[in-house]
């Protein structure tokens, strides 16, 4: 999933495998599926092998030929440029959340809603409430339904809050504040706490948990508002105390793991990077839900999955669709690639559900938005860091700055 902060299972290079599995032994499947013999093209940013694996049953199942071209996340927007002016696009693609408002403007994906009548995995109800349709789409639209999810949740060093004398991760913003103070007392080189200064969704889920938004009634941008100034005053306390580094190399993975930064905010993949890098900590590190102000809500990232417009095989893509939404599916991905489900019913399960650690994951989903889809995102989000890092980093006033940015933004949206 291509989102910022995410560092997602990477295919390196394009190449394309072709999956030329019938149902065989199968006689009905011809008769029964009009769509077997056919063959769909996948876009995936997955790694190409681990899914081409997961849909061999889906083929099996249906007689449907699936052909799969991995795509880096650096060449999406090339390739989408492309694919659009050509009318040569996939039938089916993956989707990283934040190039959703890309491909919602470029007209390349298939509006699904006069579909999911016949398709009930792929309504709404089946998805938490974050990311339910009119969430991601535009009104009246269903362009992309939910593939895999992400959701930021805290991180933390068991062994050294307790051997700092804090028996419990922080629930509430306050104690997060206090504990990083307690930890950055360590020495020197010792923080309590750590913030990427490239992470445009850290005081976005700030925002939200002082009880605000980052967007108005109309769906514009906006960060002026009373609640997003707790949130920026939050963030910039950090550094003001000194409890997170400034240093803009500062590799999030490598500093838990020294224990330089015990407290990091992040999604599941930094789980998996830990237990690769450093299997000697097993039982030493935990993560818990965010910690709160008026909630504690967190970002919602993920990737989802849409028919290209220019589809010759739209029943094919939706039996693909409805496939990949199975909770058998979506239980086999997870347990092959480390990517949480999107479903309810796949969260639910209890083969995750049994896991601590996957629980406290689905359970933040359950309180998770997703950043605005908005065309102009990427520069109004780096808008927001310039200022930020402006602040903490070159010690530019806090009132100016912010006044400039609320300007900024406004005329991005003019």
């Amino acid at each position: 999933m291509k989102t910022i902060g995410r560092v997602p299972l990477m295919a390196i290079g394009v190449w394309t495998v072709g999956l030329l599995l019938t149902a065989c032994g199968n006689s009905t499947t011809g008769s029964a599926n009009p769509e077997a013999g056919s063959t769909i093209q996948v876009w995936t940013m997955e790694d190409s092998k681990a899914f081409t694996t997961l849909v061999q049953d889906f083929t099996k199942q249906t007689g449907i030929n699936v052909q799969v071209t991995a795509v880096p996340w650096d060449n999406v927007n090339d390739k989408l440029t492309t694919a659009v002016a050509s009318g040569n696009g996939p039938d089916v693609t993956q989707i990283g959340m934040s190039l959703l408002p890309s491909f919602q403007s470029a007209g390349a994906l298939l509006n699904l809603s006069p579909y999911l009548k016949d398709h009930p995995g792929l309504q709404s109800a089946k998805y938490p409430s974050g990311v339910a349709a009119d969430k991601l789409n535009p009104p009246g639209k269903v362009l992309s339904v939910p593939w895999v999810s992400d959701v930021r949740i805290l991180f933390y060093r068991s062994d050294i809050l307790t051997a700092a004398g804090i028996a419990s991760p922080p629930t509430t913003w306050a104690e997060f504040h206090d504990d990083a103070a307690i930890l950055a007392k360590r020495g020197t080189g010792k923080f309590g706490y750590y913030i990427p200064q490239w992470d445009s969704a850290l005081p976005a889920e700030f925002t939200w948990e002082a009880g605000g938004s980052i967007t108005d009634a109309s769906g514009k941008v906006t960060f002026d508002t009373p609640e997003f100034r707790t949130a920026a005053d939050f963030y910039i306390t950090f550094y003001k105390d000194k409890l997170v580094p400034t240093a803009s190399d500062f590799d999030q993975a490598q500093g838990f793991i020294s224990g330089a930064a015990p407290m990091v905010i992040s999604g599941p993949y930094l789980a998996a990077a830990i237990k690769s890098a450093a299997p000697q900590l097993s039982g030493k590190w935990n993560v818990a839900l965010l910690p709160k102000k008026v909630s504690g809500t967190s970002y919602y990232a993920g990737s989802n999955m849409g028919v290209f417009a220019t589809s010759k095989h739209v029943a094919a893509s939706l039996k693909l669709l409805d496939y990949l939404a199975q909770t058998s599916t979506q239980l086999s991905w997870f347990k092959s690639a480390n990517e949480l489900p999107s479903t309810k019913a796949a969260m639910a399960d209890p083969s995750l559900a049994s896991d601590p650690m996957v629980k406290t994951y689905t359970d933040q989903l359950q309180d998770a938005r997703p950043l605005p889809l908005a065309p102009k995102w990427d520069k109004i989000s780096q808008a927001l860091l310039d200022a930020l890092n402006g602040i903490v980093l070159k010690g530019k006033d806090e009132n100016t700055t912010l006044t400039n940015l609320n300007k900024t933004v406004s005329s991005l949206q003019s």
